[in-house]
């Protein structure tokens, strides 16, 4: 988000320093490297789907806009669909959702349990009624991306010190900059609080809640004995269990039992408890498995209403946010700098108005219910 922000400031002309900090030098447990890199327009709200349209168009010209010094990242952004698995409980409101989102300019298809079983043959369907794909939807390498848009932001000018920041600093009700853990003060009018998981902690800083706290989310990759035929897309089970190709092997995925924790330790017996059954109920292509490897990766949670807050704040003059995305900012990124970097040099939003993310509408009780969220 922060490096996204400061691209996008740079770009659009923006001529004032630019510092990010870093409390993790090589990224190890940040958020973005640990993703699962997904993208999709499946959502029930405007915004968010406006975001993500914005966002997708970025990231297809990613590769030619984001080369640094003549080094093109590859972030092998594979557009394989997300496949949503119907039952008669469900199905209705996929066909609902489908018919909102293809008209926000989504490409959202209805499949009948015959379309499911010709591009899945080894599932087996028989509590199925029909499917939706939504066929922009895709994933690509997190880490890449990262990577790249720091070097783009740096070739621009931004600079990153890596030190944490121990607190924010005011006066008046005013930011005048942070202070590090080291001791060292930084002076700025303007402070972006762009900390994921940790945002909400760093808001209580200069006393400001912030509705964000660390959820744990865990990742496992497969070795399948029995290789499905044909490529699958991520697939979404009725139970809420998804699945899909990286390579030859599988990735699959669920929260952890203790979500609201900063801890990466890895679950391997809820993978065989909670995940394998379901799985070998799809497909016998899981029955016999190997668990490579997995690992744990932090949403920043908003427990409110489970969506962004982007923008400044009425209390505090000079702080922003970008926050809270709740398990779709990395591939809300793109344009959520863009609107935050409108609003920081133009005082208002352009390219999408995202006023209704906005942290007031907690207070106004103005929430967004995003009904998506995975």
């Amino acid at each position: 988000m922060a490096s996204s922000l400061a691209y996008h400031l740079r770009n659009d002309g923006f001529t004032g320093s630019i510092a990010i900090f870093e409390k993790d030098p090589i990224y190890e447990y940040s958020s973005t490297p640990r993703s699962e890199g997904g993208i999709r327009l499946s959502f029930t709200t405007e915004v968010n789907i406006q975001l993500s349209r914005y966002s997708l168009e970025f990231y297809k010209s990613f590769e030619r806009d984001m080369e640094v010094n003549g080094e093109k990242p590859q972030i092998h952004f594979n557009q394989h669909g997300y496949l949503y698995l119907g039952t008669s409980e469900n199905m209705q409101k996929y066909r609902e959702n489908a018919e909102f989102q293809n008209q926000l300019g989504a490409n959202m298809e209805l499949l009948s349990v015959e379309d499911v079983k010709r591009l899945v043959p080894e599932l087996n369907v028989g509590d199925l009624t029909g499917a939706v794909m939504d066929t922009d939807a895709g994933t690509m390498d997190p880490y890449t991306v990262l990577q790249f848009f720091v070097k783009k932001a740096k070739s621009l000018g931004v600079e990153y010190i890596y030190e944490p920041v121990q607190s924010i600093l005011e006066e008046n009700r005013k930011i005048t900059g942070i202070r590090t853990e080291s001791g060292e003060v930084y002076q700025s009018p303007i402070v972006v609080n762009a900390s994921g998981a940790w945002s909400g902690l760093m808001g209580k800083t200069i006393g400001i809640e912030i509705p964000v706290r660390p959820f744990r989310y865990q990742v496992y990759c497969l070795d399948l004995t029995r290789k499905f035929a044909k490529k699958v897309p991520l697939t979404i089970d009725p139970t809420g269990i998804y699945f899909r190709n990286e390579g030859t092997k599988i990735i699959t995925g669920l929260p952890h039992s203790q979500p609201d924790s900063f801890e990466f330790a890895l679950e391997k017996g809820s993978f065989e408890t909670n995940i394998w059954p379901i799985l070998a109920e799809r497909s016998p292509n899981f029955e016999q498995l190997k668990l490579e490897r997995g690992w744990v990766g932090l949403y920043d949670f908003n427990y409110i209403d489970h969506n962004a807050i982007i923008g400044g704040h009425p209390e505090m003059e000079g702080f922003y946010t970008i926050t809270g995305f709740s398990g779709h900012g990395f591939q809300q990124a793109p344009a959520a700098g863009k609107c935050l970097a409108e609003l920081i040099t133009l005082g208002k939003y352009q390219s999408i108005d995202v006023s209704s993310l906005s942290i007031e509408r907690f207070a106004k009780n103005e929430l967004i219910l995003e009904q998506a969220v995975l």
